[in-house]
Order: structure tokens, then sequence, then C-alpha cells
């Protein structure tokens, strides 16, 4: 796991941004690598030793974290021994084994233990080809000295960052923003939609384009191919698609057998490593079932397992759940309470970690526990990212599962679905059910009511409307899917692949190399994917309003069952509410200062009328708060021109 950047253009300079900003990325190592476009690149340890020309078509850093073969083998840039292909590389393949058996039958002969050598071999052997594969996560650039080119690719998720943008007369990339707003003469220039997109709906990477305009991210599951000579020809091609091919028409109780192999496998591939390792704990079902998973595929291994713990909120204290998982696998235990006063302290820092802004204060509290993490000296932690994006696990699924049952005219179950999750507590109860249902029914010249009823309208008072239209921002509504009579399986794609996962992977790898700990998540696999993708909706969520029906039954026996029974979904909450009514005088001081520095996307009067509503009584408490005043933050702290 590591940090990389680069710059290829017809006239770049050795020097060390990426080094320099990055560090947190990679802390155990260095390298470069420069290119003039006439003699054999040169690798060297740093831009103070680099000894060669100026004026270079290509300029390589790399960071290096340590987890696979720890030794100097792993120095990057690595290049294969002919010297035609050069890699530097962030991540993880965890069929490095598999797929090394199968080059050296080819004749390849490895000089490291490292999974990157593996992935260097494989493009040299089989090109972009080699992409298909892997199992794991991965942001690289591989110069190909012969074809005179770059090839750039992110992995199937995006779990890994890879972004980009014209400079000069050629292209700049990293594993962060920040290093490409650190190139001389690159502002930070914010991009309208993007802004409306956060503070509307608290979108983030789910486009090409990121809130800075200018700078965008290669998109999951493609690669980028660059001429060396003609950068500005770059091209951009999708490798993999999460939807499968096929159907499958397995009986449930098969279908959860496979399930819980192609989990295990992924969780046994996800262990591997040098150095010592971790597990998230929300004391949900995801993360619980890769805690028991690793006790079962292991059962002597020392388990560390780190926790957030609400103490201010007992709706969304998961601690008691947390324990029982805990003592089932004897685990070492480490749990982070954080205080309200603790967010304003370390805001700044979370907020230049993060490069863009973020949905709740849910992400400080993954920031502590990867914080504690690091002080227990774990450099690898294995989280449950994804898994409510495949399995169904967020409550607005059960609108889309009955919006499927209404749609494939199948009433009666519709009928008996509806009275089975009225029960559910993370239903929401039909005051919130309903309306959300009319959202999916409705045509959108219908959608007005229930969507102010839900107080989604698309330009809210709290908005400057007059600066977005003049920038060509036009307000919208999330509508849902409306080609489809498998709404369910359509928005959990969207969700995996535009609205939810992408922001949330965002935040997993940001917090975890803050702190230079590189974060993996079993879930998120190819194979597991297409698998769950390819089942039947009612094996997501039953008749009965169970969410990760398939899922709890292929973890029966593994998990506690206490765990499994669970249907009070949380999340990984914060007690946001209370943290900031806590922070009042923090609050006021943060909206005055956006009226100083007259940041001009925000109707302060009608925000600050808002906020005393809410702490009146007479309006419910909603995250724009929060979004609010984190994009104050982040335009401080990234000193952002809106103009």
């Amino acid at each position: 796991m590591c940090g990389i950047f680069g710059l290829i253009g017809p006239e770049v300079s050795p020097h060390a941004l990426g080094l320099k900003i990055l560090r947190h990325r990679g802390p155990d190592d260095m390298g470069c690598l420069a290119w003039d476009g006439l003699h054999m690149p040169q690798r060297c340890l740093s831009p103070e030793a680099y000894q060669g020309p100026e004026s270079l078509r290509i300029w390589f850093e790399h960071l290096r974290l340590s987890i696979l073969d720890l030794s100097k083998a792993g120095w990057q840039p690595m290049q294969t021994l002919d010297g035609r292909y050069i890699i530097i590389y962030n991540g993880e393949v965890y069929n490095y084994r598999e797929l090394r058996k199968e080059l050296e039958a080819h004749g390849v002969h490895f000089q490291s233990q490292t999974d990157t050598e593996v992935v260097l071999y494989a493009y040299a052997r089989w090109g972009p080809k080699a992409l298909q594969r892997f199992v794991g996560m991965f942001a690289f650039a591989i110069l190909d000295v012969d074809a005179r080119e770059v090839f750039l690719a992110r992995d199937f998720f995006g779990i890994k960052p890879l972004y980009y943008m014209n400079y000069e007369q050629g292209l700049a990339f990293a594993s962060e923003i920040k290093a490409l707003l650190a190139l001389p003469g690159v502002r930070a220039r914010a991009h309208p939609q993007r802004v409306y997109d956060y503070l509307r709906y608290g979108l983030t990477d789910h486009e090409p384009e990121t809130m800075f305009q200018g700078i965008y991210h290669v998109p999951p599951a493609h690669y980028m191919v660059i001429p060396v000579d003609a950068p500005q020809k770059a091209t951009l091609h999708r490798y993999w698609d999460p939807l499968p091919q096929t159907r499958l028409d397995l009986p449930f109780e098969e279908a959860a057998t496979r399930l819980r192999e192609l989990f295990l496998e992924s969780v046994r591939l996800h262990l591997r490593s040098d150095v010592p390792l971790g597990t998230a704990l929300s004391g949900g079902i995801d993360s619980s079932a890769i805690v028991s998973a690793i006790r079962y595929l292991e059962p002597r291994a020392e388990i560390h397992t780190f926790s957030f713990v609400a103490d201010e909120d007992a709706h969304i204290r998961e601690e008691p759940w947390i324990d029982i998982v805990t003592q089932h696998v004897g685990a070492h235990v480490h749990k982070v309470r954080p205080r309200p006063e603790d967010l304003p302290r370390d805001l700044d820092d979370l907020v230049w970690a993060q490069d863009e802004p973020f949905g709740s204060t849910s992400i400080y509290a993954q920031y502590r526990v990867f914080r504690l993490a690091k002080k227990q000296g774990i450099k690898v932690m294995l989280d449950g990212q994804g898994a409510d994006e495949m399995l169904a696990g967020y409550s607005i699924y059960y609108v889309a599962r009955a919006v499927s049952l209404w749609r494939q005219r199948r009433y009666g179950e519709l009928v008996h679905f509806l009275e089975r999750i009225r029960r559910v507590p993370a239903s929401w109860g039909l005051r919130f059910f309903l309306p959300r249902l009319a959202a999916f029914l409705l045509p959108p010249e219908l959608q007005r009511w229930p969507r102010k009823l839900l107080g989604e309208e698309p330009m809210p008072a709290w908005l400057n409307a007059d600066w977005f239209r003049q920038r060509g921002v036009q307000p919208y509504s999330l509508h849902p899917a409306r080609d489809t009579k498998e709404v369910l399986r359509a928005m959990l794609l969207r969700d995996l692949q535009r609205i939810s996962l992408p922001r949330l992977l965002r935040y997993e790898d940001r917090n975890s190399m803050w702190h230079s700990i590189e974060s993996r998540v079993p879930f998120l696999t190819p194979q597991l994917v297409h698998f769950v993708y390819s089942l039947p909706e009612s094996y997501l969520i039953s008749s009965d309003g169970t969410t990760k029906a398939i899922f709890r039954a292929a973890m029966r026996g593994l998990v506690p069952e206490p765990i499994l029974a669970r249907r009070d979904k949380v999340g990984f909450a914060t007690p946001e509410r209370v943290w900031l009514q806590a922070l009042q005088p923090w609050v006021a001081k943060t909206l005055k200062s956006a009226e100083d520095m007259m940041l001009p996307v925000l109707n302060l009067a009608a925000a600050r009328e808002q906020w005393q509503a809410m702490l009146r009584g007479s309006r419910l408490f909603r995250w724009t708060f929060w979004r609010w005043l984190n994009l104050i933050r982040w335009s401080e702290r990234f000193a952002v021109d809106y103009a």
C-alpha cells in the first residue's frame, strides 16, 4: 500500500511534490523515476539523488508502506529484467501467489516475494487483460519504454484512488488531490455542479469530476493509456462491469452454501500479510462476519478488534453487540469514545486528510478508530465496506423491493411484505416509508409533495440559488430507476457504482492511509459481487422483510446468533445531533466565518434560521447542517476559489 505521483509531458522537471505531501501513505521507503525519452529510464532514491537531464518526458515518485516482503527487494519504481516495463504501484493483489505460479510456468523468474512484481510481469505478459485476473485493490502506473506509453489502472470498485489533471502541455496523476493542487500555477477552484451535489444530496465521488475544477479521478474498473509524446491524446477504457451476464437459478440453501464458500475464500486471501493485522468491528452483521471468519479460518490467530462507541445516544450505541462478537472469538478489544469537544480540535486535520468534504461526523469516528489502531502498532485492517450495497442492507432498499413487487404485479406478496416490514424498526415506519414509495411510483411532475414532505426540495432556501443558476447548475431530484421491474437490483448497482460506495471507499482510504494503515475490504471482489447480483431479489430481502437474508443464512453457525437475528440496522452512526448541539458556540463561529469570507454558495440567513429552529425543537435535525459546516471548513482549509 503506497502513494504514487507522476508527470507526463514534453517538458517536466524532477521535484519532490508527491514525496512531501503523500508521505503519510508510504512512510517506509521512497523512490523516483526519470526518463527523458531518449536514454534508458533512470531510477533513483530521491530527487536529490537524481543526476541527469532536467527536461524530462516522465517523472514518477513512489512512497512505500511495506506490507508484503519488507525487504529492499520490494523497492519501487520496479522494473522487469529487460528494462522495458517500470511500475509504481499502490494496492494489494491478494491472489498474487497463484498468479506467480502461473507466470513461473511461463518462464518468469522473480526477484522478490511482493505482489508488485507479480502485477508487473502479469501486465508484461497479458497486457490490459491481466486486470481481469486480479483479486484485490490497486492503482498503478506502468511505463512501457518500447511503446512509449504509460498505462494507468484502477481496481474494480475504486478501493484505491487515482486522480489526474491536464497540466501545462501534459498530464499529472496522484493518489490524492492535494498533491495535484501543490503543482505550480494550480488553483483550488470549486466545481459548481459538484458543490451543489454535495450540499443538496451529500454526493461526492460519483462522477469523474471532483469538487475541484479540472481535477478528475480515473473511474473504477477503468484504465487509461497515455502516449508519452502526446499525453493530450490519452484514452480511457472500461474493463469490467459488476452486472453479471447470467442469472443463477439456485435453491436458497444451495446459494447460501456457495456464498459462504466465496466469502471465506475472500477473507482467507485478505489475511495475507507480513505485518500485524486488525479488524474494524461495529457490531453489525458485516464486520462481525469478518471477525468470525478469521477465527474460523485461523483458530490460533491473535485477533485485534477496533470499535467506536457512541456513549451519548443509546439508540446507536452498539457496544453490547461488539462485546458479543469479541467474546465469541476471544479478541483483544480496543474501543474509542470520542467526545463532542474532540471534533473541532481534529477537524482541520481530518478535512486535509480527506481532500473533499464528507457526509457526516461518522467519518470522524472512523478517523479515530484508525488512529487508535496505529497507536497499537497495526498496519493492516479489515473492514466491511460494500456489504450493504451488495446485500441490500440500508433501509431505503425496503422501498425498492416493494416497488419491484408492484411493477411485477405481485400484489399479494406486496401486501404481505408491507405488513411485515411495518414491524421492523429499520424500515422507519409508514410516516417515512410511504412518501419514499410515492417518490418511486409517481411520475416526476407529481413528485413535489412527497419530496417536500421529506424535506428534499431540489433548491432549498439555504442554498444561494442565484449563484448556482448563474453558473449553469440545474437543480434536480434523485429519481429512482424507471425502466426496470427489478428496482432493488438497479438501485444496488447504482449505489455500488455511483451513489453510496464510491464516497465510503474514499473516506476509508483517506482515514486509513492518513494513519499509514492499509485497509482491506473482503466483500468487494468481482467473484462475490457477480454471484450476489445473479441471485433473485427475494434472496436479498425476503418476503418477511429480512435484509441480507442470503448472507444471514450463509453465516449461520459462524457468526453468533444474536447478531444474525438483529433487525435494528444502525450503520456506522455517530450522535451527530447531540454533538452539534453541544458545540453550539463552535457552530455559530463557523457560520460567522463563512460570512467573513463571503462564501457565496449558502444563504446564511436561511441556514441560521433553520439551525435555530432545530435547536428550538420546531424542525427535525438533518445531515444538511453538517454539510454546511464541513463545506465552510473545507473552503478555508484548501483556500477554495468560488469566483
